[in-house]
């Protein structure tokens, strides 16, 4: 008996150093993914980086070779920037993001609810229909567009804008919040039901304030999308209605240098989007793991 329990007992020490083996090369696995993350994401964070340090640099030493990464920091590029009219710019690309945003939320959920909690005859027709909207190139219908727009007598005008940044975000956000809703339990809709609410009851009180995650994120995302757009922006307006894009691009001149002066324009044109995505990023992280990307 004496002999069997002492050849028993070395069995739990080799479990044990077993168990720490595979513990330690957990650890050091962890660490070297956390690592090669880090790598990663300074590496796509670089350019970024480069382009907020140039913003300050004077022009000379944003030109020279090789660069300079010991300078004296000066505002001289901002100034220059917004003397330059940047300000009308600006408004005009808040004015159009805006009211388009708005609109979007406005059609996308009535519709993406008809499609998910109501659906409609044909859903899967209707879906693929607002997505293959997406996919003609804008190239083959900006001619179109432009004699449209010139014989309405709404070029160089905001409210075109408006038009188009809504029709150009308005099936990616019925695609996101259908997904939002879909993640609603039934029973809570059963339960309004019961208690005589109505649809836009339903809508206002119960329906959106539980997506009101996937909301900001769909909203962030048009707002996004329609702040960078520059296509029909550069081909359908001038001098009333250009926004932001087109004002970095006439930064670029071939009479000088112009690095330091177009990465403070591209700063400032990065700001609004950076500051709506810190306040909203709570809600996009919510919103984003109820399901809408899958």
């Amino acid at each position: 008996m004496t002999a069997t329990v002492s050849s028993r007992t070395p069995a739990r020490p080799l479990k044990q150093r077993s168990e720490n083996s595979r513990a330690r090369k957990s650890k050091v696995g962890a660490s070297a993914l956390t690592t090669l993350t880090w790598l990663i994401a300074l590496i796509f964070f670089a350019p970024v980086l480069w382009m907020v340090l140039t913003a300050f640099k004077q022009e000379s030493d944003a030109a020279s070779t090789p660069p300079k990464f010991i300078f004296a920091p000066t505002l001289d590029q901002f100034s220059a920037v917004l003397s330059a009219g940047a300000g009308s710019y600006f408004l005009n690309s808040l004015i159009a993001t805006g009211l388009s945003t708005i609109l979007v939320i406005i059609l996308a959920v009535p519709a993406s609810y008809a499609l998910s909690i109501r659906p409609v005859k044909k859903t899967s027709d209707v879906l693929f229909f607002f997505i293959s909207t997406k996919m003609l190139p804008v190239v083959a219908v900006i001619m179109p567009i432009y004699v449209i727009a010139g014989q309405l007598k709404v070029l160089d005008n905001i409210g075109t804008l408006v038009v188009l940044y809504t029709s150009m975000n308005l099936p990616i956000a019925v695609w996101m919040m259908r997904s939002f809703f879909q993640e609603v339990p039934a029973e809570v809709l059963e339960a309004a039901q019961m208690d005589g609410a109505g649809l836009l009851k339903t809508l206002r009180t119960i329906l959106v304030p539980m997506v009101a995650p996937g909301l900001a994120a769909t909203a962030l995302i048009c707002v996004i999308f329609a702040w960078n757009e520059f296509f029909f922006a550069l081909n359908l307006t001038a001098a009333n209605a250009a926004t932001v894009p087109v004002f970095l691009v006439s930064q670029m001149t071939s009479e000088g240098l112009f690095l330091a002066k177009l990465s403070a324009a591209s700063v400032l044109a990065s700001l609004p989007v950076v500051i709506a995505g810190w306040i909203a990023q709570k809600q996009l992280v919510r919103g984003l793991s109820m399901g809408a990307v899958k």
